[in-house]
């Protein structure tokens, strides 16, 4: 596969964020808080996830799908669609 000719490192402040959420997580359970504030606190992290993943997926449809579609090869483009069809039937 080639490599990307975007960037996603404006992701990484919402990266980092998450991951001080999963190690606040580890805190709680650790602590034994109660355990609807550790579901509230997992539900949030995996909500920041979900954005960052839909961040990069529209990144990538503009970008790199776009590209594919107008260089004129109906291969690239078709790969560019497999792709997409497979990180989206992982969703389902």
């Amino acid at each position: 596969m080639k490599p990307h000719a975007t960037t996603h490192e404006e992701n990484l402040p919402r990266i980092r964020r998450i991951a001080g959420q999963v190690q606040g997580v580890q805190r709680m359970i650790e602590e034994e808080k109660y355990c609807i504030d550790i579901v509230t606190q997992i539900q949030a992290a995996r909500s920041a996830l979900r954005a960052v993943e839909l961040r990069i997926l529209q990144k990538h449809m503009r970008h790199c799908v776009h590209d594919a579609f107008t260089s004129g090869s109906p291969r690239e483009a078709g790969e560019k669609m497999e792709e997409l069809l497979r990180v989206m039937k992982k969703q389902y």
